[in-house]
């Protein structure tokens, strides 16, 4: 337990359970982490949301501490509980789904009141569910002991987040970010010196500070150390005096410096009484957030008296909060209260919401991780949070509430919004499309509030993939024991957890991936079946498809996404707001394909490189196989279809599959890796340099291998080099792999094998074309200038498959990430390495080059739970029947920096359709009673509701109603 769980545990689970975070937090900061010892004080909805997150980090151990019994009212929001639970210690009720989620944690529970004595054994302290006199008296003695201190309270509708970190607090780096570079094209002899960067926008901002390296020429610059800049324009900036340095030559890299800064915050009792230290979220509501700070102490004030807090709707207490705010006031002095805002709070107050904690409870937990990770040193990484306070009374209907449930898991919720309401949430039926980081939350906050649970409701979630062990650290309905089993699918699993929490889900769990190929299982009656639509999809395109179908079909969808500490939330409302919209074409981050075969100058090319290398040599050409096996005549006219280029390309590999190149054992899987790699990292850089010598120049006389052009050297392959081998012995296996041939990791009979293997001679030749740019490619595939004899060859030696093909079929590889044994990053790494080696690029350590070329976008838990607050604070106002934009939220947060905006959506794109529109192919028609179209085609409304039509202007008389397929309309 005293160890660092990280750099000393044998335990292969924990270690790659520590990766997971790395990716968003880096190595420094999860071994800090591991020797944090946290308190988290109550254990409501709101403290077991943060305990769930700070655990799911990866922190050394969490005690949780409640003196309270578990009561109908915390089953609204604490997820943990079962009604077995009713009238025990909640803290003690939730120990043993605490622990489950990461065994490397230690998980207490503490059932004795708070103490100073108890604080002290802890660096960070949380409190939650607790009085203003409790609050000021702890955070004094923790601001005087220099324990880190948060205060975290949920209202109702209503949130507030303090934290206190402690007289002097270092910050090494304000935003979190990736330091920016940029590639130097030139560098002035002058004071100050100007530097040119190839990048039309280098990404530096004045007074950022710089270092340089790799400059050739004036290389005093590579040890000058940091230097403060002034931008000039997007493509330059100056640096210090360079008149008395060589004149430059070529080359460098200008990387950011992160600059550290001193924090000095204080304590509870200071902040309470300053304006400046509140963060707005919702700048629409300017004056709520000041109000809100005022009515928050109030409330404690009406506790302390009352002895309760302010019961629903009801007007005298409502009354005697808005005059307690009013005497308050007079120290704050605010030029303007809302009194309504603290009228509904105080209408709230006593609610208890599910999607209210897990907002609050993620940006709690993240300043936890915060703290957590440097509290040795006072310094930490990312960013720092002073008063927020998240209003979300636009979700409080002014209709009449219903008789308020007592004895129901929904009575927290129903103390907002009513039993009315409640029954309209149950009778729900929502279509959740993923079962990820996000989805695990979105289903948590489902049961919580009884989405789709009651008579008639239902939700249908649909997830293809199974569980890895990558996802434990943030997609907390799983468990390690699900990990691996083809049965446990991810959505099977979510669905199975969330039954647990509320028995009441109706829940069904599909297998299916949501594109063109499901609308069979998802079509239009499916649609129109639905309430409504939750995203929580990892990549623009299903986003961009499943947005397209539900404005099809004009339903409702929620959308969130995160990546590490950033996150989104967005609400679609069918004829009231902006959809999702279409996805962007191109990519401003696209490696051009010259510089990935030919021209590489950042880690991120090479990386790539190799993921094309794998896909190409262990997948495609598998498949390329096997598709020939099935049909041969078939897959030759389709592959010569699909022009001569592409087919030399393809024939090729499956000769390579089924002719002599075929190995007939481990031996030649061997000496097959070993010419591949002579072939990639000495012949191909050989006929480069053959090509373009080191010394070429332009036809402007300036050098060619300058700037982004680094100039490559060709490698010798030496057995005892370490990445030389990792290379052979991951290309060998995985090769052997897809012919089913079983190889070994045994170095030393890999040696022998080498000994016996022959490298052909190699020559350049001058008959080769290097491309310079992918225009010069195209335009050579287009040209037919190539060797179709060869072409014509191999046509003629497939053209009869050989007559055992069932027994030659071979074995695809599908990437995967996850597993350390299968031999996949151990190929990415070596050959990405050994080509950066080529080009004397800085190389990449495992964890680097598993975070890009595994494609990884970074995901943390505390990100995931607050987007999916978010998202479920709109279905609120979804399943309301909200009808005005401006009650609408989209959310926008970087956890990282305590940004954290809620802007009103945009409104639906209005169209002009005219004869004259030719260039604009489709445009959606809502509500329209009766349109003309060009050929004299008219459309009439439905009988019961208005058309909704898609109208091909190219061909107005190919009308398709998506109302309804047989339509009167459609005629």
């Amino acid at each position: 337990p005293d160890s660092d769980p990280i750099s000393t545990s044998k335990n292969n689970s924990l270690v790659i359970w520590a990766l997971c975070g790395r990716y968003v937090l880096g190595h420094e900061a999860m071994r800090r982490m591991g020797t944090a010892n946290v308190l988290i004080a109550g254990m409501r909805g709101l403290g077991v949301e943060i305990a769930k997150n700070v655990i799911l980090s990866g922190v050394k151990s969490v005690t949780v501490q409640d003196e309270g019994l578990a009561e109908w009212m915390d089953f609204s929001s604490q997820f943990f509980l079962l009604a077995s639970h009713l009238g025990q210690n909640r803290a003690l009720s939730s120990l043993s789904q605490l622990s489950a989620l990461n065994p490397h944690v230690h998980v207490n529970a503490h059932t004795g009141p708070l103490k100073e004595t108890l604080l002290q054994q802890f660096q960070v302290v949380v409190l939650t569910d607790s009085s203003l006199d409790d609050q000021q008296r702890f955070g004094t003695f923790c601001h005087s002991n220099g324990i880190k201190l948060i205060v975290a309270d949920t209202k109702g509708l209503c949130g507030q987040l303090f934290c206190d970190f402690g007289e002097e607090f270092e910050v090494l780096d304000a935003d979190g970010e990736t330091p920016a570079s940029a590639m130097i094209d030139h560098i002035t002899k002058a004071d100050p010196g100007v530097v040119t960067c190839f990048e039309q926008r280098h990404g530096f901002v004045d007074g950022s500070t710089v270092s340089l390296s790799e400059v050739c020429g004036m290389t005093k610059l590579n040890s000058y150390g940091p230097v403060d800049i002034k931008v000039l324009g997007p493509d330059s900036f100056s640096i210090c005096d360079t008149s008395s340095f060589s004149e430059y030559e070529k080359g460098g890299v200008a990387t950011e410096v992160k600059k550290s800064k001193i924090l000095q915050f204080k304590p509870l009792d200071e902040a309470l009484v300053d304006p400046e230290l509140l963060v707005m979220t919702d700048y629409g509501k300017m004056t709520k957030h000041q109000t809100l700070h005022l009515a928050f102490q109030a409330l404690h004030g009406f506790v302390k008296r009352v002895g309760r807090l302010p019961l629903p709707r009801s007007q005298s207490d409502a009354e005697l909060l808005v005059a307690m705010v009013t005497e308050l006031n007079k120290v704050s002095q605010l030029d303007q209260l809302d009194e309504g805002v603290v009228q509904s709070l105080s209408f709230t107050a006593c609610g208890d919401l599910a999607p209210v904690n897990a907002f609050i409870g993620g940006l709690a937990a993240q300043e936890v991780m915060k703290e957590a990770m440097f509290y040795l040193s006072g310094k930490f990484s990312i960013g720092m949070c002073w008063w927020i306070f998240i209003p979300y009374l636009s979700a409080l209907t002014t209709a009449l509430l219903s008789l308020l449930q007592r004895g129901s898991r929904y009575d927290g919720q129903t103390a907002v919004f009513g039993s009315g309401f409640q029954e309209r949430l149950g009778e729900q039926k929502y279509f959740l499309v993923g079962a990820g980081a996000i989805g695990c939350e979105l289903l948590k906050n489902f049961a919580l509030i009884g989405l789709g649970a009651g008579e008639g409701g239902h939700i249908t979630v649909t997830d293809m993939d199974s569980i890895e062990r990558s996802n434990l650290n943030r997609q907390f309905l799983f468990r390690s024991q699900d990990i691996g089993v083809r049965e446990k699918q991810k959505s099977e699993v979510a669905a199975q957890a969330v039954r647990v929490m509320n028995p009441n889900m109706n829940i069904t769990a599909h297998q299916n991936h949501l594109d063109p190929d499901s609308e069979q299982v998802y079509g239009h009656t499916f649609f129109m079946g639905l309430d409504g639509v939750a995203a929580a999809l990892d990549n623009v395109e299903a986003r961009v498809y499943l947005d397209g179908r539900c404005v099809q079909h004009q339903r409702p969808m929620l959308e969130g996404g995160t990546l590490g500490s950033k996150g989104h939330s967005l609400v679609v409302v069918p004829h009231l707001t902006e959809s999702y919209g279409p996805a962007k074409t191109g990519s401003q981050n696209a490696i051009p394909l010259c510089t990935l075969k030919n021209f590489p100058h950042r880690i991120e090319h090479t990386l790539q490189w190799a993921r094309d290398q794998f896909e190409g040599l262990y997948k495609q050409a598998a498949e390329h196989v096997n598709l020939y096996f099935r049909d041969s005549a078939g897959f030759l006219e389709r592959t010569l279809g699909r022009g001569e280029a592409e087919a030399l390309e393809v024939l090729e590999c499956v000769w390579g599959g089924v002719g002599g190149q075929r190995p007939q054992g481990w031996e030649d899987c061997v000496g097959w890796a070993r010419r591949q790699w002579e072939t990639l990292y000495n012949n191909d850089i050989a006929q480069l340099l053959h090509c373009f010598p080191s010394d070429q120049l332009t036809s402007s006389g300036l050098p060619f291998w300058s700037g982004a052009k680094r100039c490559p050297h060709p490698l010798t392959f030496d057995p005892s080099n370490t990445t030389h081998m990792d290379y052979v012995v991951a290309a060998a296996n995985l090769y052997g792999q897809i012919y089913g041939i079983v190889g070994t990791r045994d170095c030393s009979a890999i040696r022998s094998i080498l000994e016996r293997v022959h490298i052909p001679a190699f020559t350049p030749k001058s008959t080769v074309k290097i491309h310079l740019t992918d225009k010069e490619m195209e335009e050579e595939r287009e040209s037919g200038n190539l060797d179709t004899g060869r072409l014509d060859e191999l046509q003629k030696k497939l053209s009869s498959p050989p007559v055992n093909s069932a027994a030659l079929q071979m074995h695809p590889i599908d990437f995967e990430k996850d597993d350390d044994n299968n031999f996949h990053i151990d190929y990415i790494v070596a050959a990405s390495n050994l080509r950066a080696e080529n080009y004397d690029i800085p190389t990449a350590d495992r964890h680097k080059s598993k975070l890009i070329a595994g494609r990884i976008i970074p995901a943390i838990a505390t990100t995931t739970a607050a987007v999916a607050g978010l998202m479920c604070v709109e279905l609120y106002k979804l399943v309301q029947g909200h009808r005005k934009i401006s009650s609408y939220r989209s959310g926008y947060i970087n956890l990282a920096v305590q940004y954290c905006v809620l802007s009103e959506p945009l409104g639906p794109q209005r169209f002009t359709v005219s004869d004259r529109s030719a260039h604009t192919p489709t445009v959606l028609i809502r509500g329209v009673v009766s349109i003309q179209v060009r050929q004299g085609v008219t459309v009439h409304p439905h009988t019961t509701a208005p058309p909704c039509l898609e109208l091909c202007l190219h061909n107005p008389g190919d009308l398709q109603c998506i109302k309804a397929p047989k339509c009167e309309a459609r005629e």
